[in-house]
């Protein structure tokens, strides 16, 4: 395997890079790093195993990623386990809930469980 130089953050990973099994084996190149870098959580990585072509990508969770390198990427699992990867799916869609969307009345406030009391409505 070449030299891939110092390793690096997900945060800094390009895209074009190669990516190799752990038999040393290149299985492409890098089309994108998943990750929400404001939670500081990485997601995976998508890579393109037949560059210049359509299709061919697949996705590779985050624990399957053994190190990423400024030159490369190195995963955990070896040619013919990353040969049964799935391609990368949809997002999942996202949920939003606001204080409107909860059903239900709201609670009552001291003085109103207060004042039931005692009028006798509680």
């Amino acid at each position: 395997m070449e030299d891939l130089g110092a390793k690096v953050s997900y945060l800094v990973a390009k895209r074009g890079i190669p990516v190799f099994s752990s038999d040393e084996v290149n299985l492409g190149i890098v089309v994108k790093v998943l990750d929400a870098p404001e939670a500081d959580l990485f997601d995976g990585i998508v890579f393109d195993t037949t560059p210049r072509r359509p299709g061919g990508h697949k996705f590779v969770d985050a624990p399957e990623v053994d190190a990423i390198y400024e030159r490369g990427v190195v995963l955990n699992i070896d040619a013919a386990t990353a040969a049964k990867l799935a391609e990368p799916g949809k997002n999942p869609g996202s949920l939003e809930v606001s204080p409107d969307d909860v059903a239900g009345e709201p609670e009552p406030s001291f003085w109103t469980k207060a004042w039931n009391r005692l009028s006798g409505k509680d």
